[in-house]
């Protein structure tokens, strides 16, 4: 939604507060202001309804300015920034006293004590009531002699606690001033507080405004104001705002420039570039005065390389000095090679050039650096031999981390969850370092259940054509040896998932030293990282989509894992919103998507499901003649009723569907809903983001209406195993057919639902009409009689085969719908991204993350410090890349000097004959802490306050709990007493019980 602000001027409102405690006298002076162009939607629905939607949207085009800090003050200071004014200024010169303790709840006692202002006290702890209010604060005093002027940014003045001759001036001075034009900017806010994305300078255009029409179709350059609102310029002569509108981001195109410089950073505030570039400039002259690069562990070489970057630096008038060791690791290490920082840096270069050549994007301005200073800095006081080459593939890479870091890579045993796109990359920079080639102890193991398919070639760079079809993890495997034939790569066509935890136990991942997902989905993520954080195992996560990439390094007893932040839930698409109120093609997209899903997937399969339980046709006819209720039968009975045997018939449904989907339905809501319908307050129905439809009449020569009668009909054919032939799909028998189509007159009947909040129901069932059964029961005689097959062929949605029709109706029917509401529509591969639910991907950024992952795999061999490790996020498009220290593990203290963190787990080992009470008493004296609650999930093993509990204390571990065939031990939550009576019981790290005392299960 949108909101503007144009021909505002000032008014005054003056409270003066006076009398005795107890007793208040209110004098109130208000000057109305006059607002145009001014639109809102309300942070506050309710207030809505008490307002109208006019005073919402002129509250907040208004600027306040309130004076007095007192209890009075403080109240309308809460109430007005509650309503969602656009700004208050908070005006006091006084200091907090302790009397203002007992009148103004926002002044804290060590307000007083400090003697702040209460102006300050209060200005925070009110800027928090409502984050879309801007609040400011004041100070200097206001007397007779105070210019008021600043006074006219205000749009109202509150004066408490104020002077009688002061209240007459400020009256005056309100009252004085004509109202001006200014030239404020129209102002957007986003419906229900979404973020709308924008920064500022870029380009967006409106659409589908009302009143406020001068808007529609014209461009606007914003500001923003905040992650949900910005500005659009002046709207002073445009119509009043009335409701509805959107706007849509428009790439503009811009021409950049450059021109060489050997000082890209002058203005930049950051040394690391600047120490850099001045660097890579002196090794540039090194090798143009020796004619090589700098000799691997050659101090001497390193010290004219210092010399020379030092000279450098003085010509860029960079005031900071030379930073020595920076430029002693590049002299050490500028004849080697870092795969992973190639890979990295391959990405982001490789964008650049796509950029070039298609324009697309925003290119690198001027220069751009990517170091991996903090893998080889910690590796200066290594002896120079350990550098030197040997004569094999990895001289390159031992020039940068030593022999003995490389022997520590081919020794590591790596567990590798997806063989994509990703976990392709992945395996390459695998093979590129050695990892896992050690015959003794290293190994890389992989696993992917998915086949190869022809939309993966185009990023998943080991698989080729002749690939397809063939299992991704044996055709990765197979083809990184080809990299590296020393490479041991055990490849699985295993999902890791509970089921599977009989292959991937603790044993299994006892011998791994690190995991890395390259996985495309949040929870199997989430389950592996579980995995990871109850053994004890580091994880590399990745992910793409689009141009954007992520990294995050999850290390034991260092960082938080993957799950210890979650992302807020995808919101679903209310149902009443598809099913009657689109209003965007996301919409009509996904509408088309539930219709495939239920007339193709669901219905057939429940009919086959019904038949499968009621195998006999004789039995089921004799039980429905008789008139008997079978569960399930009035859905098998409409689809027995309505069966199409023939192709024509088949053509005749969709048909009837387009008469029902996109003439009836649009029909039916004018009928509930006229144009002119309003709601209670008065405002129209039909108001954005409602938007009214429009009935289709069908039309033949109309290629949308024929592709969706067509591809309606073929899926219609493939569930009922209806043959057709290529003639019948052309439009002269199309034509034909649909000629003796009879179209049942339309008669209003159905309720439409208007409930955001409703849930899509399972199943509504409809009487059938003695008609319908009858003509059931024949067709079922009929079947029977001829011996045919009573069950159906349910599809599976296959975005990738477009020979299929089943893109063909989703694309239709969304496209029908959307003209039906007047929603832009969506063309067939945007159609196609979002029914298949299709993340966007692009090699570049695949390179760029697997590159990235690979430097921290280096770093957790290493064991290196916490600071060394980097989680990274960047957009290629932008394009920017931030690079952070990954979050701290958070530690919980339980009493004294006793903490735990998620990678901590207390162990207790039992026998056959351990009782509960004998658990107890094991954590008691191991851990020093007093049991109060043992729980195994969701089972409550012992809770003193529930019935029966204290008998279990002599019941066996083994009895309370049965032990997995897979497992040698069960996790426990036990919850102990708190430090102080009154507080909650708190919940420990988990208490891992075993049940032998060799761990081995009994």
């Amino acid at each position: 939604m949108l909101h503007g602000s144009a021909a505002l001027h000032a008014a005054v409102s003056t409270v003066e507060e006076l009398g005795a405690p107890g007793f208040s006298f209110f004098m109130c002076q208000v000057f109305s202001p006059h607002t145009s162009s001014s639109f809102l939607f309300p942070l506050s629905s309710r207030q809505r309804y008490v307002l109208g939607d006019s005073a919402m949207h002129q509250m907040a085009q208004s600027s306040v300015f309130l004076s007095g800090m007192g209890g009075l003050g403080i109240e309308i200071a809460k109430n007005i920034v509650l309503a969602g004014v656009k700004a208050v200024t908070l005006h006091d010169p006084k200091q907090c006293e302790t009397w203002d303790l007992g009148s103004n709840f926002f002044i804290r006692k060590e307000d007083v004590l400090s003697q702040r202002r209460r102006v300050e006290a209060v200005c925070p702890r009110v800027a928090e009531l409502n984050p879309y209010v801007h609040v400011d604060m004041s100070s200097s005093a206001m007397d007779d002699n105070t210019d008021l002027s600043f006074l006219r940014e205000y749009q109202c003045v509150i004066l408490t606690e104020t002077r009688l001759s002061l209240q007459k001036r400020v009256n005056e001075f309100c009252h004085s001033q004509q109202p001006p034009i200014r030239d404020n900017p129209g102002v957007v806010t986003c419906m229900d507080n979404q973020p709308h994305g924008l920064q500022t300078g870029q380009s967006v255009v409106f659409r589908e405004v009302n009143g406020m029409v001068e808007l529609n179709g014209t461009a606007r350059q914003v500001s923003v104001l905040s992650p949900h609102s910005f500005a659009i310029g002046d709207t002073s002569q445009l119509q009043p705002y009335a409701h509805g509108g959107f706007f849509v981001l428009m790439k503009t195109p811009k021409t950049y420039r450059f021109q060489f410089s050997h000082n890209p950073f002058l203005k930049s505030a950051h040394q690391a570039p600047l120490q850099i570039h001045a660097a890579m400039l002196a090794l540039d002259t090194f090798q143009e005065q020796h004619s090589r690069l700098p000799n691997i562990g050659c101090l001497q070489d390193a010290e004219v390389l210092l010399k020379l970057t030092e000279e450098v630096n003085a010509t860029l008038r960079n005031k900071a000095s030379v930073n020595p060791e920076l430029v002693r690791c590049l002299s050490r290490t500028a004849r080697g090679t870092l795969p992973p920082l190639a890979a990295a840096v391959g990405g982001l270069a490789s964008q650049e050039v796509l950029k070039a050549i298609t324009g697309k994007f925003a290119p690198l301005q001027q220069w751009f650096y990517l170091d991996a200073i903090e893998v080889v800095k910690p590796l200066q006081s290594v002896s120079a031999e350990e550098f030197f080459p040997r004569g094999d593939r990895y001289d390159g890479l031992r020039a940068c981390i030593g022999e003995s870091m490389c022997l520590e890579l081919h020794k590591l045993r790596v567990f590798m969850v997806g063989c994509g796109a990703i976990g392709c990359e992945m395996l390459k920079n695998f093979a590129l370092l050695g990892v896992g080639l050690a015959k003794s102890s290293g190994e890389v193991c992989i696993t992917d259940p998915d086949l190869i398919e022809k939309s993966n070639l185009n990023r998943q760079f080991l698989f080729r054509p002749h690939h397809i079809q063939k299992p991704k993890s044996t055709t990765a495997a197979e083809a990184t040896h080809d990299i590296n034939p020393d490479l041991h790569v055990d490849a699985h066509l295993n999902k890791v998932c509970p089921a599977t935890e009989s292959i991937y136990n603790d044993s299994f991942y006892s011998r791994l030293n690190l995991v890395v997902t390259a996985l495309d989905n949040v929870e199997a993520r989430r389950y592996v990282d579980s995995r990871c954080v109850s053994n004890q195992r580091p994880l590399l996560d990745s992910g793409t989509m689009g141009t954007k990439g992520h990294t995050e390094i999850i290390v034991p007893n260092l960082t938080e894992s993957y799950n210890s932040h979650r992302d807020p839930p995808e919101e679903e698409i209310p149902f009443c919103t598809l099913k009657s109120f689109p209003s965007v093609i996301e919409h009509t997209i996904q509408w088309a998507r539930d219709k495939f899903e239920n007339a193709f997937v669901h219905k057939p399969s429940m009919y086959n499901s019904f038949w499968q339980t009621h195998p006999s046709a004789e039995v089921v006819l004799q039980r429905m003649q008789a008139g008997e209720s079978l569960e399930g039968s009035f859905q098998v009975i409409k689809l027995l009723s309505r069966r199409p045997s023939q192709w024509e018939q088949c053509i005749t449904v969709a048909r009837l569907k387009f008469e029902k989907y996109f003439k009836r339905k649009a029909l039916q809501l004018l009928h509930s809903f006229p144009l002119d319908t309003r709601l209670k307050d008065g405002s129209l129905f039909w108001q954005s983001p409602k938007r009214p439809p429009a009935p289709l009449d069908f039309d033949l020569k109309d290629s949308l209406h024929f592709t969706f009668i067509v591809s309606t009909a073929r899926l219609f054919a493939g569930i009922y195993n209806i043959p057709y032939s290529e003639k019948d799909l052309s439009e002269e028998a199309v034509t034909r057919i649909l000629s003796d189509v009879n179209i049942p007159e339309y008669r209003p009947s159905e309720k439409v639902m208007t409930d955001e909040s409703a849930k899509k129901p399972d199943q509504i069932k409809m009487p059938l009409s003695s008609e319908e059964e009858r003509e059931a029961i024949t067709q079922l005689e009929q079947a029977i009689a001829t011996d045919s097959r009573l069950q159906l062929s349910p599809l599976q949605f296959e975005k990738d085969d477009d020979s299929n029709g089943h893109i063909d109706f989703v694309a239709s029917a969304s496209a029908l719908r959307a003209r039906m509401y007047s929603i832009e529509p969506a063309d067939r591969l945007k159609t196609k991204r979002i029914a298949g639910k299709i993340i966007p991907a692009i090699a570049t950024a695949t390179a760029a993350v697997a590159g990235l992952v690979a430097l921290e795999l280096i770093k957790v061999v290493g064991a290196y410090e916490f600071e060394s490790f980097k989680n990274c996020f960047f957009n290629l498009a932008i394009p920017v890349v931030v690079l952070t220290e990954p979050a701290t593990v958070k530690r919980t203290r339980i009493r004294d000097n006793i903490y735990f963190s998620i990678w901590d787990c207390w162990t207790i080992f039992g026998h056959e004959d351990f009782t509960l009470s004998d658990f107890m008493n094991a954590v008691r004296e191991k851990y020093g802490i007093e049991p109060t609650m043992v729980v195994h999930g969701v089972k409550m093993l012992y809770v003193p306050v529930m019935p029966g509990h204290s008998k279990r204390l002599k019941l066996t571990m083994q009895k309370l709990i049965k032990p997995s065939v897979d497992r040698r031990y069960v996790d426990l939550t036990v919850s102990f007493a708190p430090e102080a009576d009154g507080d909650d019981d708190l919940p420990g790290p988990p208490v891992r019980y075993y049940f032998s005392r060799n761990g081995e299960t009994p």
